[in-house]
């Protein structure tokens, strides 16, 4: 089980330069950043944020990425306003930090988002892909509304005391083999749950001596032997969200 108080000792990687190919947004009680697909097929993805919030440029070219497959993209500033965390931030203070950003008490932007997707850019078919803090937020959001057509959870801590398998419909979970955050018994028992109680189709999938946050803080071209392994789970990202 890992460390709930301290949950992400996350390195933030290697942070890119990118201007991005979408544009900011006021949405509701919430700053977005939207990508609008330039043929409008009806399908949007809700892209949620590390710890280090929804500005991180890498998180921005994920979602660019998304929409470059057929879908508009939001990242909502699941924050709301509040600062993210920095990366030569005291790690002692982070409980405090995260007690006010709760990966499982953001119905409220969902909803927000929701509307705004469905009103606004006419999404009749919805996914979400989320990232470490925001892999648990889809996995909360996965187990909570039905509107939400296909999830993919990106290393998300598991908490084994919470109700897993309850979800809506189908689910990715990605996960890395070397994860200081997330032990593979936590992988194990949550593979367990759902193959005991869930009712919809799921995968979970650990890549072979990858570390936490591989998917979208490693750069493409960082070591010939990564690159494999971050192109295959950002396939398999694309293609399960073609379930939506």
């Amino acid at each position: 089980m890992a460390n709930e108080a301290h949950p992400c000792p996350c390195d933030i990687g290697h942070k890119m330069e990118y201007g991005g190919m979408g544009h900011e947004v006021q949405v509701e009680h919430i700053k977005a950043y939207v990508t609008r697909c330039p043929v409008d097929a009806g399908k949007a993805v809700i892209v949620i944020q590390d710890i280090f919030g929804w500005e991180m440029p890498n998180t921005r070219y994920m979602a660019d990425m998304i929409s470059g497959n057929g879908y508009t993209t939001i990242v909502p500033d699941f924050f709301v306003g509040q600062e993210p965390w920095h990366p030569s931030g005291d790690w002692s203070t982070f409980p405090e930090w995260l007690k006010t950003r709760n990966a499982r008490k953001i119905d409220k932007e969902v909803d927000a988002v929701l509307r705004y997707l469905k009103q606004q850019c006419h999404a009749q078919k919805i996914g979400v892909v989320g990232f470490c803090w925001g892999g648990i937020a889809v996995h909360h959001v996965m187990m909570k509304y039905p509107e939400f057509r296909a999830g993919v959870s990106v290393y998300g801590i598991v908490k084994d005391s919470d109700d897993v398998h309850s979800l809506k419909n189908p689910t990715l979970f990605i996960f890395a083999e070397n994860d200081a955050v997330i032990p593979l018994d936590q992988v194990s028992l949550l593979t367990q749950k759902l193959k005991e109680h869930c009712k919809v189709e799921y995968q979970i999938k650990t890549f072979s001596g990858q570390t936490h946050g591989f998917v979208h803080r490693k750069r493409e071209d960082c070591s010939p032997e990564d690159k494999p392994y971050i192109d295959e789970a950002r396939r398999n990202l694309l293609e399960w969200l073609s379930k939506s």
